[in-house]
């Protein structure tokens, strides 16, 4: 039996169990904000969302660029794709901390204006 591949499939899922952790982490600080979130706490969580949002939006546009067709290694596989995620979070939360995008902004002053904050 080949397990070559065993080692990308882990990090693929592993990559994957974060991204979804990570989504119902800021799901359940914006659902349970209405009631005793305060303003800082509303913005961040708002600016943690973008940060995720732009997040995925960049890993979109990383599946529409064809990889290099060279042979390399599992290990080093998936030593780049460790390295090419987190490079990519940075970079989505370089961007949302700018206002770059504004989603932010725009998401926490409904909020605001929801909850009544």
């Amino acid at each position: 039996m080949d397990i070559s591949g065993m080692g990308s499939v882990y990090a693929d899922y592993m990559t994957s169990q974060a991204s979804n952790n990570k989504a119902e982490t800021l799901q359940g600080r914006l659902a349970n904000g209405s009631a005793s979130t305060d303003e800082k706490e509303l913005k961040e969580a708002c600016r943690e969302f973008e940060s995720y949002f732009v997040e995925q939006m960049f890993k979109a546009m990383q599946k529409m660029v064809p990889e290099s067709s060279e042979e390399m290694s599992s290990s080093t596989r998936q030593l780049q794709d460790y390295y090419k995620e987190q490079m990519t979070q940075s970079y989505a939360e370089q961007a949302s901390e700018e206002g770059s995008f504004g989603i932010a902004q725009v998401l926490y002053e409904q909020m605001k204006r929801n909850y009544g904050l």
